[in-house]
């Protein structure tokens, strides 16, 4: 900020034009010590410094309205913190696209540890999928819940199905493959992440042996022919 070329000369002098820094009005006639001077020059390179770091989690959040308005999360919501496992023995799918990201625990949530309630993601996005065998489980603390299906010749059938994951592991392979996009531009799948960050797309997904590590899953349909629901001492 440049200081005003006609200031009283009773008042203290102002920095030099583009110094960026602006002393306080403390009254004519009033001058600072060189220390307090410091103090605040360095407080407000602080404060700077604090806001370029905010930046970051603001573009994840933003890229999180974007995914809703778009479709891809049906409504906004609060994720546990409890990590679900999710198996298949195959996955076939077209328009894939995947990206980072960020989710969020509801306000004190018990499960927020020392993460301040958000979770570093993996998203991936596929317009249309099939499952063979589809298992999910989740943890309740010395049992686990567990959901089966497509087990039968009808396969699990997913549209716009997207994952919020934590880990992923398989056999894949993938056509016309697009590595290094900016999330923002993608196109395969409807969806479009954060600008500026890392991201692929393919025109066809296929993995086999199938294991992922979940906060999230949304699907505008999710057919789950054969479902199973039941307690058990092992997890998927």
């Amino acid at each position: 900020m440049a200081s005003s070329s006609d200031a009283s000369a009773s008042t203290p002098e102002q920095p030099e034009s583009g110094s960026g820094l602006a002393q306080p009005d403390h009254g004519p006639g009033v001058a600072l010590p060189e220390t307090e001077i410091g103090s605040e020059r360095r407080g407000r390179v602080r404060l700077r410094r604090a806001a370029v770091m905010a930046v970051p989690a603001t573009a994840i959040a933003a890229g999180l309205m974007i995914l809703t308005a778009q479709g891809a999360l049906g409504v906004q919501f609060a994720i546990s913190g409890m990590p679900f496992t999710v198996t298949a023995t195959e996955l076939n799918g077209t328009g894939f696209e995947q990206f980072g990201g960020l989710d969020n625990m509801a306000e004190g949530s018990p499960n927020a540890g020392d993460t301040g309630g958000q979770v570093l993601i993996v998203t991936s996005a596929i317009k249309n999928a099939t499952l063979t065998k589809l298992c999910q489980s989740v943890d309740l603390g010395g049992t686990n819940l567990v959901i089966t299906a497509g087990s039968g010749s009808d396969k699990v059938q997913a549209t716009n199905l997207t994952t919020d994951s934590t880990e992923l592991s398989g056999d894949a392979s993938f056509n016309n493959i697009e590595i290094g996009n900016d999330a923002s531009t993608l196109d395969k799948a409807g969806v479009q992440g954060p600008k500026g960050v890392f991201s692929q797309q393919s025109d066809t997904v296929r993995i086999a042996n199938l294991r992922q590590t979940n906060y999230a899953t949304t699907a505008a349909v999710f057919k789950l022919p054969g479902l199973k629901l039941r307690f058990s001492d092992q997890g998927c």
